[in-house]
């Protein structure tokens, strides 16, 4: 485990129960109702208390946003690039909570306002195995209330990791985990170690010689008929605590059909269109990677195009996956590339992601919600530019940009 010394943790802001300061904004371009008008919008307390033509009374302090548009701050259902900022390099790591302010840094700047760590617990030792995953989760308990975004832990549960079951059951039952995800790598990294480059990779994130990761895989295999019991179980821990459930990279209907027996009502990084529509056509949400728009396709050959899948109505969601960046770039690229109106486009980074969480306190800009907000230089018309400028998130700012 790494070592988390207490410094690590008291240098980080120390939470406050103080309210939120009033603050308006003024002059941008609101998203609100489904619709871009310029309108004042009126913070109290962290929630949005007024949304107006024009000013009324005053505040504590006031953003000028003209030029500008106000949007909902980014829910980013599943964000794994904070395992950049845990080890850098293979083999090389750091502290789990100056990690976790890393990458709490670049979010904010980026106008993710909620987070949800994609966190692998998985049956292999080292980068995603059971030490870090139980360090991960100790200290974003300690960090509550200090980090600048919202952050829980979207579980990646491995499911051959049959041994996992107890250490994720309380993190689930008391709220710490926000969502689980039923994961299955293991052909896929066979295949990996059949690749000697590929393979070349795994020392490093697990501290084993490929030959001993190898014979670890033919223990993993030889419990295969254990794999029922142990993902009908953590369906149930989850179902019992309310936890939304996705399944993970469904290569068909029949595996998709599955989970949602199971109750994942989302399907996440479906592997074939056909999975990605039959969901859609059942009202359920569909999670793409933000990357995936940005380089105009999936880094798996084969793997279907987020953009197309978007433009055709069958993916509702897209996350930041490994790239904090992606989620605002990608919308602005599906704006400039005609594939749908940033009123729209924007649904798939804040509104479409809080309804799948069940998350009914934010999402939007509407009275009463939380005031996690993102104020935008959306750049020229013919080739946006999104630059953040200021991020709030309970109307604190969790970042202002030097332009701000």
């Amino acid at each position: 485990m790494m070592n988390d010394r207490p410094a690590d943790i008291a240098a980080l802001p120390a939470p406050t129960a103080a309210p939120a300061p009033a603050l308006t904004i003024t002059g941008a371009r609101v998203l609100v109702g489904g619709r871009l008008e310029e309108a004042v919008v009126r913070i109290e307390s962290g929630r949005i208390a007024e949304i107006a033509g024009s000013e009324g009374r005053g505040a504590d302090a006031r953003i000028d946003g003209r030029g500008r548009l106000l949007l909902p701050g980014i829910i980013d259902l599943h964000g794994d690039a904070f395992e950049r900022s845990l080890m850098p390099r293979p083999g090389v790591r750091f502290p789990t909570a100056l990690a976790l302010d890393e990458a709490d840094r670049v979010m904010a700047g980026f106008g993710i306002t909620t987070a949800l760590h994609g966190v692998t617990y998985s049956w292999e030792p080292g980068l995603r195995g059971r030490e870090t995953f139980l360090a991960l989760a100790e200290a974003l308990r300690g960090l509550r209330g200090r980090l600048r975004c919202d952050t829980h832990l979207h579980l990646r549960f491995e499911v051959h990791n049959h041994d996992g079951l107890a250490e994720v059951a309380p993190l689930i039952a008391d709220g710490t985990i926000g969502v689980v995800a039923f994961n299955d790598h293991l052909a896929d990294i066979e295949e990996d170690l059949a690749n000697p480059e590929k393979a070349a990779r795994y020392p490093g994130r697990t501290g084993l010689t490929v030959d001993a990761f190898r014979a670890l895989m033919r223990r993993v295999g030889e419990r295969a008929a254990e794999l029922d019991a142990t993902v009908t179980a953590l369906a149930g821990m989850a179902a019992a605590a309310g936890v939304p459930m996705l399944s993970h990279d469904d290569a068909d209907l029949a595996t998709r059909a599955r989970y949602r027996a199971l109750g994942a009502r989302i399907a996440e990084f479906p592997l074939a269109r056909a999975v990605a529509a039959d969901a859609r056509a059942r009202g359920e949400h569909v999670v793409m990677g933000a990357p995936n728009v940005l380089r105009g396709g999936s880094h798996k050959a084969g793997n279907p195009s987020a953009a197309e899948l978007v433009g055709a109505g069958l993916c509702s969601i897209l996350t930041s996956d490994y790239y904090y960046p992606a989620p605002l770039h990608a919308v602005f690229r599906l704006v400039g590339e005609s594939v749908l109106p940033l009123e729209r486009a924007w649904d798939l980074v804040a509104a479409n992601p809080a309804e799948a969480l069940g998350l009914a306190d934010r999402g939007r800009i509407e009275i009463g919600r939380r005031a996690d907000l993102l104020l935008v230089d959306p750049g020229p018309d013919s080739a946006p530019r999104p630059d953040v400028v200021a991020t709030l998130v309970e109307g604190r700012r969790a970042f202002l940009s030097m332009a701000g």
